[in-house]
């Protein structure tokens, strides 16, 4: 599954290169906007394998953690749209829009999604011995 996921991500990219520049023709960048060890860290860096085995280039991993997210998207925002610097994360940095008073980017306007990575499934759980059997 990861490895159809990074190939799926890496067909999006030439549609953001620049005419006559052959892509990619420079180390690509996936900025993380969590810290470096979490879920969105390690997908990140499983992706980035089949991504430099597609592409021929290099792939590195970045985390830019703070602000629920904000600080990495926001540094991606402010990058080139030329395909070498992309965010990786999950809906946070968009939920973000509803809770602060004014973000630094528009997560609406200031990115495109290219791939889904894939689904996660949230529950509620409680411990194996609790009398509660639902939320009813």
């Amino acid at each position: 599954m990861l490895a159809a996921g990074g190939a799926a991500a890496s067909v999006g990219l030439p549609a953001f290169s620049q005419q006559g520049e052959a892509f990619p023709s420079r180390v690509i960048r996936i900025v993380v906007p969590y810290p470096a060890g979490g879920t969105t860290d390690q997908l990140a860096r499983a992706i980035a394998q089949p991504m430099r085995e597609v592409l021929g280039q290099t792939v590195i991993v970045e985390n830019k953690p703070g602000a629920g997210g904000t600080i990495g998207t926001d540094y991606v925002a402010k990058q080139p749209a030329d395909g070498y610097t992309l965010v990786f994360g999950n809906s946070g940095p968009s939920a973000t829009a509803g809770l602060m008073r004014k973000l630094p980017y528009d997560p609406q306007k200031d990115f495109r999604p290219i791939s889904g990575v894939m689904r996660v499934p949230m529950i509620l759980a409680v411990p194996a011995d609790s009398p509660h059997k639902s939320v009813a």
